[in-house]
């Protein structure tokens, strides 16, 4: 259990790093949408859906179940940015940019669970 802990821990640390230093990276000033959270989620949903297709994929040789831990619940969970996602859109709609916000949250909806299911249909799994 303490283990497995340590793994969430540590891919949680790289995640969140990785996010940050996303964040970090300058964009136009004038630009509205939330680009970097919108290009963190979707990759985040991809990167979820390559890890899981891998281990289903990989069911003759099975990946090291913590290592799935560490990648899925741990770099995942700490680079993606659901939280960031719903403050953003209702900041867009407090600012009356309703038509942005809702574009935002469909296409980020979308995109993501496409992103998600993109490694399965690649795979053929």
């Amino acid at each position: 259990m303490m283990l497995n802990c340590l793994c969430v821990g540590i891919g949680g640390f790289a995640g969140a790093v990785l996010r940050y230093l996303i964040g970090l990276i300058p964009v136009k000033e004038t630009m509205i949408f939330p680009i970097k959270t919108f290009a963190v989620n979707i990759l985040g949903c991809f990167l979820i859906g390559c890890i899981s297709a891998a281990a289903v994929r990989n069911a003759e040789t099975p990946l090291n179940p913590r290592l799935i831990l560490l990648l899925k619940t741990g770099v995942c969970g700490g680079f993606t940015t659901f939280s960031s996602f719903a403050l953003e859109t209702t900041g867009l709609m407090r600012d009356g940019h309703w038509k942005t916000a809702l574009f935002y949250a469909v296409l980020s909806v979308i995109a993501g669970v496409g992103a998600a299911f993109a490694p399965e249909m690649l795979t053929g799994r």
